[in-house]
């Protein structure tokens, strides 16, 4: 690990304006993604800026009927709110999805959606990829390619997004609450919040330059069966090669949105409306324009079979 500075910070306002003040510094709360990077000279900052002072740590009923989750509310924390096992079980499961207790108990909320992709390519400091040097190349094109996106991908890039919890936010149509670098905010859909890879994979996020996520907002609960699947190598510890978030009404009926297949959660409203006549109709609306490789071809009918197993989990007729 490279040598690196280190501040502590008490208010959001300070926070961006220690990133702004110093070129290439990161906010550090967790770390459980970040220092691993590091370690690993794949992110290379000079300077880190603490933020697990402001505060953000608290899940609070907003006026609308939904909830505030504070930017640093720990994932375990997260999915053992009572509010949130009743009212968004969705995401409860999905964060008890994902990574390992110890992992659960420092990862945030914010960390969690900005968290890095895990291809190996990316990884691998000897290996051209387009996320990590921009221009380079990207390995996984012509390479193993088993756990990368088939939607969404680009000539510059082909890997998945790897949070189980951004899945069921996605599926929530959650809201992410910053504070930019000139001290005022903004509130950004998270349809919105993640972007596709482009020719500028390297660029993750809508976020702009020292721009601090402060929250994530959930809309009043939605009714219906809340249900979360994820298929995997290993029972856990794992990361997803297709996840299912969704909510289900006993027609059949509901919003599904799918991890493990592209750079960013993967929900499509055309999906969402033929979810009612069955889990091959969601599949083929979710999965239009596929572009497999003979690694991963099997994610498309492993879709299919993992909506339908989700509505059979819901009672409804698949």
């Amino acid at each position: 690990m490279r040598a690196f500075s280190y501040e502590r910070v008490d208010s959001p306002a300070a926070a961006v304006a220690a990133i702004k003040a110093t070129p290439g510094a990161r906010f550090i709360a967790g770390g459980t993604n970040l220092l691993d990077l590091m370690k690993l000279e794949v992110e290379t900052p000079g300077h880190l800026v603490d933020v697990n002072g402001l505060g953000l740590d608290r899940i609070e009923a907003s006026g609308d009927g939904g909830l505030r989750i504070g930017a640093l509310v720990r994932n375990t924390d997260l999915a053992a709110d009572a509010r949130v096992r009743r009212d968004y079980g969705v995401l409860s499961r999905a964060l008890l999805a994902g990574a390992s207790g110890q992992l659960r108990n420092k990862a945030t909320t914010a960390g969690n959606l900005l968290q890095r992709t895990r291809c190996p390519y990316f990884y691998d400091t000897d290996q051209p990829c387009n996320k990590r040097v921009p221009g380079s190349g990207c390995s996984a094109i012509g390479g193993y390619s088993r756990g990368h996106a088939i939607v969404g991908t680009s000539e510059a890039c082909i890997a998945t997004h790897p949070s189980d919890m951004a899945v069921a936010m996605r599926a929530l149509d959650a809201a992410v609450e910053t504070t930019r670098a000139d001290g005022s905010t903004r509130t950004i859909p998270i349809a919105d919040f993640h972007v596709l890879p482009g020719d500028t994979p390297h660029v993750e996020t809508s976020l702009e330059a020292g721009e601090l996520v402060t929250a994530v907002t959930l809309p009043p609960p939605v009714g219906g069966v809340h249900a979360y699947r994820k298929v995997r190598d290993r029972a856990s510890y794992a990361f997803a090669l297709v996840s299912v978030a969704a909510i289900v009404q006993r027609d059949g009926s509901g919003r599904v949105a799918v991890g493990g297949v592209a750079h960013k959660p993967w929900r499509v409203d055309a999906a969402d409306a033929a979810l009612a006549d069955g889990a091959g109709a969601a599949a083929n609306r979710l999965l239009a324009g596929a572009r497999t490789t003979p690694d991963n071809a099997f994610k498309v009918p492993l879709v299919e079979r993992t909506i339908a197993a989700v509505l059979v989990d819901a009672g409804a007729t698949p």
